[in-house]
């Protein structure tokens, strides 16, 4: 049996339930990410703020040129992950398989539960139904016979629109006088590659396979197969511990040229991506340090010490390669580990550890945690405490801003 996809898009996700939760803020140009003074983002926006060209990405301080009247908030990213686990778990239950690619979306398998299109549309009436009176948000579904175009089909008719697309002729009749960029992967660097050669359409891409295919390589092979509508990807539900590397990252309101606070700052990072790595059972033989100077440079060190997986052990290997690189005043900072690798190996080499070793790194964390607490005016019991607990970074980020 041919497959029956569902593709489910919240609308406007984080700033549709801060108005859920504030009404005033409804019908207002609502803008969540950054403040306009900061440095940062558009993470989303509210449909009265995308009529005045405001979308999610921008950078801050365009958003505000554009729309200077606009409501501007910080994301509450602790809500929106409590919101996101009642949507996916009223979305899995028509599914047979769940394939969550953000906070607001997810690919869902409905062939089974389904049984034919009839019974994949009232599915799809449900999900929006339920959606609707349960969180009272709306979302956007795509019913089709594939993922490209179940996610194409829940574009079609935002906000809390349904479209179905059920064979690829009809994809393919649907898209063809459209521009490549909305074919799944084609992003701006692969577009201008496209229309420097002429490529503007669907149709064009449809016309010119074997160039695109040279121009591409073997992305341009994918990108061909979809114009014509082939996709025979399965809906794969995420597994944590399948990942390839886990990380964080933190910008900065002002440059930071002190070397020293950015030693402190990479174990406030580290302290996060051992705790995000516990929960799935993980740890890596690989450290990544990730830079970005004021003059927007960016670059990456690597280490593979024998393993990684803690705090301790994270932060001295970025450490190491932080004292390597250029002492320029920096603007982003990120630490990820990967060659990620399972708990149980992991318990027998701790196992293995003498006591002079586990005294050691308790020693270097209570050393870097009374250096936070008297340098910084940090209370690590309370405030970072309560920031680890929660597996976020976020909290941190507001901290840096109002301080650094």
């Amino acid at each position: 049996m041919a497959q029956i996809i569902i593709h489910v898009d919240m609308d406007a996700f984080y700033a549709s339930v801060e108005i859920r939760d504030n009404p005033s803020l409804g019908g207002k140009p609502l803008i969540i990410g950054s403040l306009p003074k900061e440095r940062g983002v558009v993470a989303t926006c509210s449909y009265e703020a995308r009529k005045y060209g405001v979308h999610s990405g921008m950078n801050i301080k365009d958003a505000y040129r554009l729309c200077p009247n606009g409501i501007y908030m910080h994301p509450d990213f602790d809500k929106y992950k409590a919101v996101s686990a009642q949507l996916h778990t009223i979305w899995d239950a028509y599914a047979s398989a769940s394939e969550a690619v953000a906070l607001d979306e997810a690919y869902l398998d409905v062939t089974e539960k389904a049984g034919d299109w009839d019974g994949a549309r009232q599915i799809a009436r449900m999900i929006k139904q339920r959606t609707r009176d349960e969180l009272h948000l709306t979302c956007s579904v795509g019913l089709a016979y594939s993922k490209t175009a179940a996610k194409t089909a829940s574009e079609e008719k935002k906000p809390d629109g349904y479209f179905e697309i059920l064979t690829p002729e009809d994809f393919v009749n649907l898209i063809q006088d459209r521009d490549v960029k909305v074919l799944y992967t084609v992003g701006g660097s692969t577009a201008e590659k496209l229309y420097a050669s002429g490529i503007h359409t669907v149709l064009d891409i449809q016309q010119r396979q074997e160039e695109v295919i040279r121009l591409l390589g073997k992305q341009g092979r994918w990108i061909t197969q979809i114009a014509c509508g082939i996709d025979e990807r399965k809906v794969e539900p995420y597994r944590p511990e399948e990942a390839k590397s886990i990380g964080r990252e933190l910008t900065f309101q002002k440059d930071v040229d002190n070397f020293e606070l950015l030693k402190d700052v990479l174990f406030l990072l580290a302290l996060n991506v051992e705790n995000r790595a516990r929960r799935v059972g993980l740890r890596g033989r690989g450290v990544t340090l990730k830079l970005t100077y004021a003059d927007m440079k960016s670059i990456t060190r690597s280490r593979s010490p024998v393993i990684c997986d803690s705090a301790v052990s994270i932060r001295r290997e970025a450490v190491r390669m932080l004292e390597k690189v250029e002492k320029r005043p920096i603007r982003l900072i990120g630490i990820s580990l990967y060659n990620l690798t399972d708990e149980e190996e992991r318990q027998m080499r701790l196992e293995s550890f003498d006591d002079e070793d586990q005294r050691e790194q308790e020693e270097e964390r209570k050393r870097l945690f009374k250096t936070l607490e008297e340098h910084y005016h940090l209370d690590f019991e309370g405030h970072l405490a309560q920031l680890y607990r929660a597996e976020t970074l976020h909290k941190t980020a507001e901290y840096m801003r109002k301080h650094f």
